[in-house]
């Protein structure tokens, strides 16, 4: 079982990024898929996740209409697109499983572990 993170780099204010998780082992289609981050010197995050039942998407309001989470099941992979970069984005990103499905009240954002953790990928955005 194995998830890599791929993708990140060196960008400017206001440019995009598109992270992939490339997931092997597994058919990622039966899990729920998270992206968090992490900052030097500071917590990690939960950015966005995606729900393996029906695909829901949830977003840290940081970056709502910022960031588009996706999958594509033939490709077993889920992506993190991530547009109008800030320095504040800049950290390194993770992608993540888990076997539960989300819901409103309990996802990546608060109320659900996730089991299984890739390399991350790093993120820096700066002029």
């Amino acid at each position: 079982v194995q998830l890599q993170a791929s993708g990140g780099g060196l960008v400017q204010p206001g440019g995009s990024l598109k992270l992939s998780c490339a997931a092997s082992g597994f058919r990622l289609a039966i899990y729920s898929i998270g992206w968090f981050r992490q900052a030097p010197g500071k917590e990690r995050e939960a950015v966005s996740c995606i729900s393996y039942r029906d695909g829901t998407k949830y977003y840290a309001d940081s970056v709502k209409g910022q960031f588009t989470i996706s999958r594509d099941k033939d490709k077993n992979t889920a992506y993190l697109q991530m547009d109008n970069l800030k320095p504040e984005d800049s950290a390194t990103y993770y992608c993540a499983r888990t076997g539960y499905y989300m819901t409103p009240s309990t996802n990546c954002l608060g109320g659900r572990t996730f089991e299984d953790w890739g390399q991350g990928t790093l993120v820096t955005v700066s002029s």
